[in-house]
C-alpha cells in the first residue's frame, strides 16, 4: 500500500540503473582507443599497400565520433518513432557489434593478422558502427532517465548518467592496464618506417593486445541490450502515442497513485499540440541548448581523456597508464560532488565555478608544460582542469539538455544539441594532436602552450554564457519549460 501511495524507490532506481549502463557504455566505448592506439597504429604501421600516415592514425582514432555524430543525429527520429526503449536496444546491439567487429575486423572477409588498406576500412566501419550506437546513448539515456525521474531529483538521477561515463572511462583505463599486463606498448618513433620504427618486444601488443582491449566491450555491450529489454518505456513517450493508462501505471509505480493523476493531466496539458516547430519556443531556446554542447567540448576535455596515456608520457612521467588509471579515479570522485549537489546548489553555480576551475587549470598546463623541474605542476594543472570538468560540464550540461527543452520539441532539440555536441568532440580530438605538436622555430614548445591557454580561454567564455544566457531549472518540472520558455 505505501509503494502504491508514494512510489517506489527501488523501482526507480533500479530502472535508472539500467538506463545508466548505456552511459557507462558511453564511457567504455570512447575511451577505449586510450590503451589501444598506439598498437593500432604500429599494427597498420606493418601495411605493405598503403603508408598509416599521421592523418590516418588521427582519423583512425577519431572515427567513431562520426558514428556518434549519425546516431545523436538520428536519435530524435528514432526516439519519437521507435521509442526511447526500443532506440537504447538498437544502441546496445550497434555496441556489440562494434566490439566483436573491431576485436576481429578481418571476419570472414580479410586474413587473419595481415593489415591492409581495406582491412583498415573495414575496421573503421565497425568503429563507426560503435559510434552510432555512442550517439545513440548520448542523447537518449539522459532523455530517458528525465523523462521517468520526479523533478525534485531529476537532476541528481540524470547526473549518475554522466558519473556511468566516467566509471565507464574508468573501467575500461584499468581493464587496458590489466591487458597490457607485463607486455609492452610499442614506441612509434616515426611514421612511414615500418617495422623499424617499432620496439620488437611489443610485438604481442601489435598482433593481438589491442583487439582484446576492443573486444573486452561486449560483455557490458551484451548485458546492457539485454536488460534495456526490462526496463518500462517513457511515460511522456507513452502519452505522446496515446497509451494514457500504461502511462499511469508507470507514473503511479514511481510517483505515487495520489501524484500520477496529476503529473499525467499536466503531461497531456504540454502534448495537446504535438506537431510544434522547432522554434516555437524562440531561437534562444535552440541556440542555448546547441551552445552548452559545444562549450562541453570546446573547452578541450576529451583531447586529455583520448590521449592521456600519450600526454603523461610526453611529461617525462615513468608510467603513463598508471598516471591515467590515477586520474580516472579523480574524475569518478568528483562527478559525484555534482550527483549530490545538483539539486542544491543549482545548475548555474556548478558550470560557472567548473569553467573557472578548468581554465586555471589550463592555464596552468600552458605555463609549465616542457619544464622538467616543473612537471609536478603541469600534472597537478591537468588534474585540476580535468576534475573541475568533471563535476560541472560533464554531468550538468546532460541534465540541462534532457530538462531543458519543452515536451514536444525535446525529441528534436535534444537530436540537434547532441549533434554539435559530437561535431565538436570530433573537431576538438582531431585538432589536438596537431595543433599540440605545433613550432614555430625547432624544438620549441609553442603548440603546447598555445593548445591549453586556448582551451582556457574558452573556459572563460564559457562562463560568461553561462552567467548571461542559461536559465537555472533547479526544481522545475518538465512541463514548467514550456512556461520558461514562452515568457522569453
Amino acid at each position: 500500500m505505501e509503494q502504491n501511495q508514494n512510489g517506489s524507490k527501488s523501482y526507480l532506481f533500479t530502472i535508472v540503473l539500467v538506463a545508466v549502463l548505456g552511459g557507462l557504455l558511453f564511457g567504455y566505448d570512447t575511451a577505449v582507443i586510450s590503451g589501444a592506439e598506439k598498437g593500432l597504429q604500429a599494427f597498420f604501421m606493418e601495411a605493405g599497400d598503403f603508408e598509416y600516415s599521421d592523418l590516418w592514425h588521427g582519423f583512425t582514432s577519431s572515427s567513431a565520433l562520426i558514428g556518434c555524430i549519425i546516431g545523436s543525429a538520428i536519435s530524435g527520429f528514432l526516439a519519437t518513432n521507435l521509442g526511447r526503449k526500443k532506440s537504447l536496444i538498437v544502441a546496445g546491439l550497434l555496441f556489440f557489434i562494434s566490439a566483436l567487429g573491431s576485436m576481429d575486423p578481418e571476419f570472414l572477409f580479410f586474413e587473419y593478422g595481415k593489415p591492409t588498406y581495406s582491412l583498415l576500412i573495414m575496421f573503421n566501419i565497425y568503429r563507426v558502427i560503435g559510434g552510432v550506437g555512442v550517439g545513440l546513448a548520448s542523447a537518449i539515456c539522459p532523455m530517458y532517465i528525465g523523462e521517468v525521474a520526479p523533478s525534485n531529483i531529476r537532476g541528481m538521477l540524470v547526473s549518475w548518467n554522466q558519473f556511468a561515463i566516467i566509471f565507464g572511462q574508468l573501467v575500461v583505463y584499468f581493464v587496458n592496464f590489466f591487458i597490457l599486463g607485463d607486455h609492452i606498448q610499442p614506441l612509434v618513433e616515426e611514421m612511414g618506417k615500418g617495422l623499424a620504427a617499432i620496439n620488437p618486444a611489443a610485438q604481442w601488443t601489435v598482433t593481438t593486445g589491442w583487439r582484446y582491449m576492443f573486444g573486452s566491450e561486449a560483455v557490458p555491450a551484451g548485458l546492457f541490450a539485454l536488460l534495456i529489454c526490462f526496463v518500462p518505456e517513457t511515460p511522456r513517450y507513452l502519452v505522446s502515442i496515446g497509451q494514457d493508462q500504461k502511462a499511469e501505471r508507470i507514473l503511479a509505480k514511481i510517483n505515487g497513485s495520489g501524484k500520477a493523476a496529476q503529473i499525467l493531466q499536466d503531461i497531456k496539458e504540454t502534448m495537446v499540440v504535438k506537431t510544434e516547430k522547432l522554434m516555437t519556443y524562440g531561437a534562444l531556446c535552440i541556440f542555448v541548448g546547441i551552445m552548452l554542447s559545444v562549450f562541453q567540448q570546446a573547452v578541450g576535455i576529451n583531447a586529455v581523456l583520448y590521449y592521456a596515456p600519450r600526454i603523461f608520457g610526453d611529461m617525462g612521467m615513468d608510467d603513463p597508464m598508471m598516471l591515467t588509471v590515477f586520474m580516472g579515479v579523480v574524475n569518478i570522485s568528483f562527478t559525484l560532488v555534482a550527483v549530490f549537489t545538483v539539486e542544491k546548489w543549482g545548475r548555474k553555480p556548478l558550470l560557472i565555478s567548473g569553467s573557472l576551475g578548468m581554465a586555471l587549470g589550463a592555464f596552468g598546463v600552458a605555463v609549465t608544460f616542457g619544464n622538467a623541474s616543473m612537471e609536478m605542476v603541469t600534472a597537478a594543472s591537468l588534474l585540476i582542469y580535468s576534475a573541475s570538468f568533471m563535476f560541472s560540464w560533464g554531468p550538468i550540461t546532460w541534465v540541462l539538455i534532457a530538462e531543458i527543452f519543452p515536451n514536444t520539441i525535446r525529441g528534436a532539440a535534444v537530436a540537434i544539441a547532441v549533434a554539435f555536441q559530437w561535431i565538436s568532440n570530433f573537431i576538438v580530438s582531431s585538432s589536438f594532436v596537431p595543433m599540440f605538436n605545433m613550432h614555430l622555430t625547432e624544438g620549441d614548445d609553442f603548440g603546447h602552450w598555445f593548445t591549453y591557454g586556448l582551451y582556457g580561454v574558452i573556459c572563460i567564455i564559457a562562463a560568461l554564457f553561462v552567467w548571461r544566457l542559461v536559465p537555472e531549472t533547479k526544481g522545475k518540472t518538465l512541463e514548467d519549460m514550456t512556461k520558461l520558455w514562452k515568457k522569453n
